[in-house]
This record gives C-alpha cells, sequence and structure tokens, in this order.
C-alpha cells in the first residue's frame, strides 16, 4: 500500500489572516504552507509522516507540492527516508490543478500499481482515529470484494452540512450517494467525509477516466477530492469508517484551535493516530 498526501493547495484563507493581523504575532506564519504549520511539536505533516511510517501499514509516502513551496517541503523530508516529493508545476492559486490531478499526477509519476491512501495535508484528526483499525478494516473489505473502497466519516453540526460533502450510507455501511454542500433539509444524513480515503488499486485507473470526462469543465468540479469520490461511489462500492471528528486548518482560527489541541491533549505523539 502507499500513501499520497496532497499539499499543493495555496492555502490563500490562511495567508489572507495572517498578513491582515495586526498583532503582528503570526508574521512567522507568512508563506508557509498549512501542511508544514507547527502543530503542537511537530509540523502538521510530520504526525502523518511519524504514524505512517510507525504502523508499517505504507511502504512509500508520496507528497504532491507546488512548484512555490517545492523546496521548503524538500528541506522538511530530509529526515524521512520513505518519503519522496513531487511538484506539481503551479506557482499560483490560478494556476492550480487540482486535488483530483495532483492524485493522478503522483500515480502516474511514481507508477504505482497498488492500493492508496489518500490524506488531505491539511487536516488531522481526533484521538480516536486509528490508523490501524481503519488499515485493517479496508484489508477485511478487500477480501470479501477486491475493488472495495474505505473513506473517513463523522457527524457534523446541523448547520455545517453547507460547508461539506455529506454521505448517505446504508444499514451496511456502504455509501449510496455523496450530496455536495447540501441544505440541512436536503438530506436526514450529517456525516461529513473528510479527505481520507482508502483506494483500491481496482479504483485508482478511474481516475484517469473521471479527468477525462471532466476536462472541459470548470476547475471547480475536478479540484476537490470529494468530486471524484462522489463520481466513485456509482461505480465501485464504498464504505465509511467512523470517527468523532477533524481538525480542518483553512484558516487562522481553525489552525490555533488545532495547535492549541495537540499542545494541551497529545502529549504522547508516539502512540497518537495508531
Amino acid at each position: 500500500m502507499k500513501a499520497v498526501i496532497l499539499a499543493a493547495g495555496y492555502g490563500t484563507r490562511l495567508q489572507r489572516d495572517v498578513e491582515n493581523d495586526t498583532t503582528g504575532t503570526f508574521g512567522h506564519l507568512i508563506g508557509t504552507p498549512k501542511p508544514l504549520l507547527p502543530v503542537g511539536h511537530c509540523a502538521l505533516i510530520s504526525h502523518w509522516v511519524r504514524a505512517l511510517s510507525t504502523s508499517g501499514c505504507v511502504d512509500a509516502i508520496f507528497v504532491v507540492t507546488n512548484k512555490l513551496y517545492h523546496r521548503a517541503f524538500e528541506d522538511w523530508a530530509r529526515p524521512f527516508a520513505n518519503v519522496r516529493i513531487l511538484s506539481d508545476g503551479t506557482q499560483s492559486n490560478a494556476e492550480r490543478l487540482g486535488a483530483v490531478a495532483c492524485l493522478q499526477l503522483a500515480v502516474k509519476h511514481f507508477q504505482i500499481e497498488d492500493h492508496v491512501l489518500v490524506i488531505g495535508g491539511d487536516t488531522l484528526f481526533k484521538e480516536d482515529f486509528s490508523l490501524c483499525r481503519f488499515t485493517d478494516e479496508f484489508s477485511a473489505l478487500v477480501e470479501k470484494c477486491d475493488d472495495s473502497n474505505l473513506v473517513l466519516s463523522y457527524q457534523c453540526k446541523h448547520e455545517e452540512t453547507v460547508k461539506y460533502g455529506i454521505l448517505e450510507v446504508g444499514a451496511d455501511l456502504r455509501v449510496a450517494c455523496m450530496k455536495e454542500k447540501p441544505r440541512p433539509s436536503d438530506t436526514p444524513s450529517r456525516r461529513a467525509c473528510p479527505c481520507f480515503y482508502l483506494l483500491s488499486k481496482k479504483s485508482i485507473p478511474l481516475l484517469d477516466a473521471f479527468l477525462d470526462e471532466k476536462k472541459n469543465a470548470p476547475i471547480e468540479e475536478r479540484d476537490a477530492p470529494g468530486n471524484f469520490l462522489s463520481w466513485l461511489i456509482s461505480r465501485k462500492a464504498v464504505y465509511v469508517h467512523e470517527v468523532s471528528g477533524r481538525f480542518d486548518v483553512g484558516n487562522l482560527s481553525s489552525y490555533l484551535e488545532c495547535d492549541a489541541f495537540f499542545k494541551e491533549h497529545v502529549s504522547d505523539l508516539h502512540s497518537y493516530l495508531q
């Protein structure tokens, strides 16, 4: 199994918040990509690399970033022998390829023919999440049906459905459909779906079909990884693994909340995410 961490975003909201802060407290964060922000005692992305390395669930970790931040990620990755960095070649948010295209780029560049754990580079989960339990559940699903896929979900607040992709799920926890940012009245489900997917090796080739179908569509229709997931649900079996919640580092306030939680509550970094 391989891991691909999507880290090619430009963090425009966070950078705007930092630049507009009049106190000067956060000036040191200007120009820092979200995955490299200090969270607790290390960079956000380092939590994932340590967990993936310790668990032994993957044999390679690929990080897709952009040309603007490529050097920063190369510098960060030096201590990690199992991490390789790939640039998508873009230098601004307007040029972005989109997360799905970045995933496809990694698959083709590194010639991946394996199951792929896809991780959004700006998210972390609460302490109840276990990487080992998640991958064990995926292995059990694949034993029964070798093109099964597994994604995370958590219960969001009633008014938050308009912010997320919301999964509608059957009694067997198989996903029936995904509604993109629905109004609360549009669905009884409150199952938000973050970018944390384990895609089977039989589903990975469908990235090509999705992007070919969307090649003339606006970037918004092929950017977020949830767009591919929504498309995949009608073609392959997708199941959910439930967790209590996550930290989504989108702006300065959400970053500060995440950092404070890790400083106060995550003292044992060796067991976190295991």
